[in-house]
C-alpha cells in the first residue's frame, strides 16, 4: 500500500495515508481525530519520539514552558503557521517543564526552541520567538 506514515498524536496509532489525502484533512482510523488538520498538537516524549521515528511527513517541534513569556507570545503565531504549512508539515509542541528529561536529551539551551525533523533526523533548529511569517518561511527552508 503506497502512502505515508503518520503517528496520531491522540492515540499513538501509526496511519498509512494516501498521498492525495495528506492535504484532506485525513483521520486517524482508530480514534477518529485529525491527523493533518492544521492545529498544534500538545504532545508528550514518548508520542513525539515515536512520530519522529516512524513517519514519513516532516514534524517542527516547539520546545517550551508554561512559565516563558516569549513562547505564549509565540504560541498564537505558531499555531497560525501551522494552518499555512497544512498538508505538508506537522507542528508540534513539546512542554520542557511536564517533560523535563525532554530539555536534556535534545540539548535544549533556551526557549521557545524549534527544531525540523526529517526522516527520522534532527535537520534544522531556530531558538527564540518568532512572528507567523518567519516561522513559515523557517520551516520551509528547513523541512
Amino acid at each position: 500500500m503506497s502512502g505515508k506514515k503518520l503517528t496520531c498524536f491522540d492515540c499513538g496509532q501509526v496511519n498509512r495515508v494516501p498521498y492525495d489525502k495528506l492535504s484532506s484533512e485525513p483521520n486517524c482510523g482508530s480514534c477518529g481525530k485529525g491527523l493533518m488538520n492544521g492545529k498544534v498538537a500538545e504532545v508528550d516524549l514518548a508520542t513525539f519520539e515515536k512520530a519522529v521515528r516512524t513517519d514519513d511527513v516532516p514534524l517542527v517541534v516547539d520546545f517550551w514552558a508554561p512559565w516563558c513569556g516569549p513562547c505564549r507570545q509565540m504560541a498564537p503565531q505558531y499555531q497560525a503557521a501551522a494552518q499555512e504549512v497544512k498538508g505538508t508539515v506537522r507542528l508540534v509542541k513539546l512542554n520542557t517543564e511536564a517533560h523535563k528529561n525532554a530539555g536534556a536529551k535534545y540539548r535544549i539551551r533556551g526557549i521557545p526552541t524549534m527544531a525540523a525533523f526529517t526522516n527520522g533526523k534532527e535537520r534544522a533548529r531556530q531558538s527564540g520567538a518568532m512572528p507567523k511569517s518567519a516561522i513559515v518561511k523557517w520551516v520551509k527552508a528547513s523541512v
